[in-house]
């Protein structure tokens, strides 16, 4: 890793910025090597992934790898894949939902992380904070919005709904996303990988 992100990683590891916030001890979560060739901005980590400290090591990390159709050696690879999400702290839940991510995290550390990610040639934008974040002000009204515009962003992002059971609803009541938008995604993450 180069000694800018090492640093840099460090540094975010270490972070108690919301320390008084949040319902315990801060883990942040943070996935990423200079060679990453995608990017994937989630919303922050859940309790299971806060345990562990690997993202995507819950039933949404499950789907998501589906989506993307890739083995758990692959997606684990931080040559390949790298994760940073708009928090890096599992914040907690309310009436059985994560909450938010804090909104400290993001303007913190990602204007000094994302430029050392040199090799990131796509962006999984992975819910409406991520999607917010990145896209400004051509993200859409709300979530379904903006994915069901996928078409009309650049190639080098794409916005993806949460893997969440949660939204196992959303997802049966638009077939377009299975049928044409993970098509799309498994060919852009193959092409990558395969690179």
């Amino acid at each position: 890793m180069s000694r800018a992100l090492n640093e840099l990683v460090a540094e975010i590891e270490s972070c108690t910025h919301c320390a008084a916030h949040l319902p315990h001890a801060p883990r942040p979560v943070v996935w990423v090597h200079p060679q990453a060739r995608i990017l994937i901005a989630g919303q922050a980590p859940g309790r299971r992934v806060h345990e562990s400290g690997v993202p995507w090591t819950d039933p949404s990390g499950d789907r998501l790898r589906a989506w993307m159709q890739l083995d758990h050696d692959t997606f684990y690879d931080k040559r390949n894949i790298a994760v940073a999400a708009m928090g890096f702290c599992y914040p907690g839940t309310v009436n059985g939902a994560d909450l938010p991510p804090r909104r400290e995290c993001a303007p913190l550390w990602r204007p000094r992380l994302l430029p050392l990610l040199k090799n990131v040639k796509l962006t999984l934008l992975v819910g409406s904070y991520a999607q917010r974040y990145h896209l400004g002000a051509a993200a859409k009204q709300n979530l379904g919005q903006t994915v069901s515009k996928w078409r009309d962003y650049p190639e080098d992002v794409m916005p993806l709904p949460h893997p969440s059971w949660r939204n196992t609803g959303w997802l049966k009541r638009n077939p377009w996303f299975e049928a044409e938008l993970l098509p799309e995604l498994r060919r852009r993450v193959s092409l990558l990988l395969r690179s």
